[in-house]
């Protein structure tokens, strides 16, 4: 049987957009809490703001977006909040103060929760199901490598010059990200014209959605604390490469766990996936030198590298076309929640304990979360059987 197309212009130009999406948000994401200490004078409280109200409208508007999806579009939509978020970042160069920049954060983050959540949608939609894994596994690499690019280049640049040219060069990415949306044809679809109140939230998507968060509460501590660790173990020059590492590994490993997710189901991936997830982080409290340090960064690329796309395509699964902006949008917002929650929980912690004994003990978190798993496949399984039962009827 021939295989259904994969990499159709669609796929590749969303793809892209996203990429460019990410590389903006990753690249002010390590740098502007910086930027609001250095250029602008603000406490460490007032910087760490910096973030949390970009992600808190995030988690607000996602909620709205699917909804809106259903009733004016997909593009539509996703041209509105790729401009959003192009504009926004556009914006900043105009400001040099602490609250109105901590509005267009605001405002930035609306776009982003906006832009994350239509293109995830659209991806769903255009992957032929019976490769469904193995697309949404590469759909994802492209913020996995914005992951290390964006951080790259905002702290090569933070380095030498003004934090302006960083704003410069995210506008660029940000408008790069909108030609791309724009460019990009969809099949005509179906609005819902009727105005009946629609929820905001996909129960059937909640059981994956509640595991993922619970994973990315773990996942959340690496990102947040990676450079004080590193630091602490006198690693700082080797941490600018471990989202490499990372990377790498990821890549190398993506053809395989996606087309192994598609042929022979996903528990195949996901259980090996958090055994590695653990291992990982085992190793990450471990290190002492760069070889444990880089072994942690590949074992973890590929444990929450793998289970991120899994855990995706099954929210997307479990539930009707139609409600997938939806389910997407659920699932997104309970990350957002885990990986807040995880830095604001570790952050308290790490005042009384060494980040490497809370990095080991989290591997005994990430062990059980293979319960967590079983319980919500089952859930999703459930809800998988009654959608495909509904299509049928």
């Amino acid at each position: 049987m021939e295989k259904e197309v994969l990499w159709n212009k669609e796929f590749i130009f969303i793809s892209v957009a996203n990429f460019f999406l990410f590389v903006t948000y990753y690249a002010l994401l390590v740098s502007f809490p910086s930027a609001a200490i250095r250029n602008y004078g603000a406490t460490g409280m007032i910087a760490g703001l910096f973030t949390a109200v970009f992600l808190v409208a995030a988690i607000i508007i996602r909620p709205f977006t699917g909804p809106w999806i259903e009733r004016r579009g997909k593009r539509f939509i996703m041209i509105i909040s790729l401009l959003i978020f192009a504009v926004a970042s556009f914006s900043y160069s105009f400001f040099d103060s602490v609250i109105p920049l901590l509005i267009l954060r605001f405002i930035h983050g609306i776009g982003f929760g906006m832009a994350t959540t239509i293109t995830g949608t659209i991806i769903a939609d255009i992957v032929p199901e019976s490769r469904k894994g193995e697309g949404m596994g590469y759909f994802v690499m492209s913020s996995n490598l914005a992951m290390v690019l964006g951080p790259f280049i905002a702290l090569t640049i933070f380095r030498a010059f003004d934090i302006y040219v960083l704003f410069w060069i995210g506008a660029f990415f940000a408008f790069t990200a909108l030609v791309f949306g724009v460019a990009t044809r969809l099949e005509k679809e179906e609005k819902t014209t009727i105005m009946k109140k629609q929820s905001m939230f996909e129960k059937a998507a909640m059981p994956i959605s509640l595991t993922v968060a619970f994973f990315a509460l773990s996942y959340s501590t690496v990102l947040s604390f990676m450079a004080i660790f590193a630091a602490e173990r006198g690693l700082g020059a080797e941490s600018s490469f471990f989202f490499a590492v990372f990377a790498v590994v990821l890549i190398f490993s993506r053809p395989f766990t996606g087309r192994w997710f598609d042929q022979y189901g996903a528990n195949v991936v996901i259980f090996p996936a958090i055994l590695l997830f653990g291992l990982g982080m085992l190793s990450l409290g471990l290190a002492q030198g760069a070889f444990l340090f880089f072994i942690a960064a590949g074992l973890i690329g590929v444990g929450w590298g793998t289970l991120f796309p899994c855990f995706q395509t099954l929210a997307i699964q479990s539930v009707e076309p139609k409600r997938r902006s939806v389910a997407t949008a659920t699932f997104l917002s309970t990350l957002d929640i885990g990986i807040g929650g995880g830095s604001l929980i570790v952050g308290a912690l790490a005042g009384g304990m060494d980040l490497g004994m809370i990095y080991a003990f989290s591997s005994v978190y990430i062990f059980t979360g293979m319960a967590v798993y079983y319980w919500a496949q089952k859930k999703n399984a459930i809800s998988i059987e009654g959608t495909q039962q509904h299509r049928e009827a």
